[in-house]
């Protein structure tokens, strides 16, 4: 599994310093411009997997630039442009501190915390006599405060976000209208591929003239949650689990093999025949939220096609 992206350490003409997030490593480049590089790091309750897996950057890039393009009639964002797969180009803003997310459907941690007994997820009721994957009378937004790298996010309620001035209530407003008219067209975006959209999350800035934008991934396997639609309810009837397009799968094969990123758990051996199943099951996801034909990048040496990517269009900006 060499050909895997999972660290970069570039010097772009202009850069100013670099922050790695869990998934992707964003360089600050002068003139308020940022260059995000999607690795191939896997991430999952909240713990990076020691091995990359193939394309998985591509993909999520791909489609996380593909979905900004298809929403920037109602929000409005920080891409630029997208110079190699790997990359996004945009411009520089100051990310609120919070992660918002929204769920249609009791899925998820949302389920896990309804198990055990509680009906109310940050802040917000959750009603009586729901079974896990059933649909909410209406979408709940449940934020989360973001976590460095390594760490956990924590649930957090719109009252305590307020409270501890996290953001400004007038921000706020903003950040839950574009929340949901994001997971309104997101939801029929999915809808035409034949899947419901059944929870995901979004993060926004602001640009340094002040403007509220959508940045970071949007609408991917690792942001988002997704069932098939053909059958749904035929299987919610029957009590049986849902046909997901998520990363959940990894979640569960965790699960299974002992580990939920709890203190004292082993991290179970991914190997290179699991990792290959997983690279499948991504494109796969892929292809289904896309609708489109997933075509392979060049890999043979990611490091030096995403440099001179950048660089040629760094020339020519």
């Amino acid at each position: 599994m060499s050909h895997t992206i999972t660290d970069t350490n570039f010097n772009f003409p202009g850069q100013k310093s670099v922050y790695k997030g869990k998934v992707r490593e964003v360089y600050s480049l002068e003139n308020n411009v940022l260059a995000m590089i999607a690795t191939d790091r896997l991430s999952a309750f909240d713990v990076v997997m020691p091995k990359g897996i193939p394309y998985k950057g591509q993909i999520l890039n791909q489609i996380a630039t593909k979905m900004m393009d298809d929403t920037k009639d109602i929000v409005p964002n920080w891409l630029m442009a997208t110079p190699d797969p790997n990359v996004a180009v945009g411009h520089a803003c100051n990310p609120f501190k919070v992660e918002m997310v929204i769920r249609g459907y009791m899925s998820g941690h949302a389920a896990r915390e309804y198990k055990a007994g509680r009906r109310l997820l940050c802040g917000v009721p959750m009603p009586e006599g729901m079974k896990e994957n059933d649909k909410f009378p209406e979408p709940i937004i449940t934020p989360a405060t973001k976590a460095e790298m390594g760490d956990h996010d924590e649930d957090i309620s719109r009252e305590d976000i307020l409270k501890r001035g996290i953001v400004s209530e007038a921000d706020y407003v903003v950040l839950e209208k574009y929340t949901r008219a994001l997971f309104a067209r997101g939801s029929e975006i999915a809808a035409s591929r034949g899947l419901i959209l059944v929870d995901t999350k979004y993060e926004f800035g602001k640009t340094m003239d002040g403007k509220i934008v959508l940045i970071d991934e949007i609408h991917t396997p690792d942001s988002s949650r997704y069932f098939y639609a053909d059958g749904y309810q035929e299987r919610q009837d029957r009590g049986e689990a849902q046909k997901q397009l998520s990363k959940e799968f990894v979640r569960q094969w965790l699960i299974s093999n002992g580990f939920q990123g709890l203190e004292g758990q082993t991290l179970p051996e991914m190997t290179d025949e699991y990792i290959e199943t997983v690279s499948d099951r991504y494109i796969e996801l892929y292809e289904n939220i896309t609708g489109e034909t997933f075509i392979k990048a060049d890999i043979s040496n990611i490091q030096e096609r995403i440099e001179q990517n950048v660089l040629d269009y760094l020339k020519k900006d």
